[in-house]
C-alpha cells in the first residue's frame, strides 16, 4: 500500500495542529513565515477533501461582530498519514522541507 501524498505545506499545517484546534490566520502566524495567508485556506479545503483535517465553526458570543472562525483539526487518518511520513523521514534521514 502506498503512503499518501502529503506536500509541504500540508505536513507544516498537520504538525502545527497536533494537540490543538486553529483557525487559518492563526497557523499563518504560527507558522513562522512557513505558510501563507493567501494559500492557507485553499491548502485546508484541499486537506478537508483528502481526509486529512476537519473543521467546525466557532460559537460567537451574543452581541459579536463579523463571521465566526472556522477552526482545524486533524483527523484520525491525517494523523497516521502525518506519523508515516515522520517514520519515512527518519527511515531515510532526510528532513522535512517548509511551504512551499
Amino acid at each position: 500500500m502506498d503512503i499518501p501524498r502529503l506536500s509541504r505545506t500540508e505536513h507544516v499545517i498537520l504538525e502545527l495542529l497536533v494537540g490543538e484546534e486553529m483557525f487559518g490566520l492563526q497557523l499563518v502566524e504560527e507558522s513562522n513565515g512557513a505558510l501563507k495567508r493567501g494559500t492557507v485556506y485553499v491548502t485546508l479545503s484541499r486537506m478537508q477533501d483528502k481526509g486529512y483535517v476537519e473543521s467546525r465553526t466557532e460559537k460567537q458570543p451574543s452581541g459579536a461582530i463579523g463571521l465566526p472562525r472556522r477552526l482545524y483539526k486533524p483527523t484520525a487518518y491525517g494523523l497516521r498519514v502525518l506519523k508515516a511520513w515522520q517514520a519515512a523521514a527518519r527511515t531515510f534521514k532526510l528532513k522535512p522541507r517548509h511551504a512551499s
